[in-house]
């Protein structure tokens, strides 16, 4: 009897040392998360037009986000956009929007749109990963994003519009 003690007291000192020996190791380690930058995946083809002479201003490639988990992740992980591609959100009704750039990595343009597709506000050059409200100042249904800079350089202004097709 007096054997057998002595080995479980052996035994557990053993599994007890192997175990906290473990345990202090797993939290010395430091795990490192890597995030897997999203490719970019045409999902349909995007127009501009000038409102008042119905000339194309720029043609895109275009991801669609048109569902929960689309619109709350957006262009976020990725470091870079071609210039000719864009990412369209589209909701389900028109209303005042807001977006962020919560773990998005390069700089946007955002354009806000109404159900008619007519551009109704715009935020310029939006800041990397800045969590600041970035507001739609009018109803709106869809949004473009695209590179900063494009809306300056395509000479966007407000009642132009933008027709899209699906793949």
């Amino acid at each position: 009897m007096h054997f057998k003690t002595k080995h479980s007291f052996i035994l557990v000192i053993a599994i007890s040392t192997m175990v906290f020996g473990i345990t202090s190791s797993c939290k010395d380690d430091k795990k490192i998360i890597k995030t897997t930058e999203v490719p970019f995946t045409k999902e349909g083809e995007l127009t501009l037009y000038k409102s008042d002479t119905d000339s194309i201003v720029s043609q895109l490639e275009i991801e669609i986000a048109d569902n929960e988990y689309e619109t709350q992740t957006g262009l976020m992980y990725r470091t870079s956009m071609k210039e000719n591609q864009g990412m369209l959100f589209v909701f389900e009704d028109e209303r005042p929007r807001s977006f962020y750039m919560k773990n998005t990595q390069f700089a946007l343009d955002l354009i806000y749109l109404d159900t008619n597709k007519f551009i109704v506000s715009f935020q310029e050059n939006a800041q990397p990963l800045d969590e600041s409200s970035l507001p739609s100042n009018a109803a709106a249904k869809y949004v473009l994003e695209v590179n900063a800079g494009l809306v300056n350089k395509w000479q966007l202004e407000v009642g132009d519009k933008m027709m899209y097709s699906n793949e």
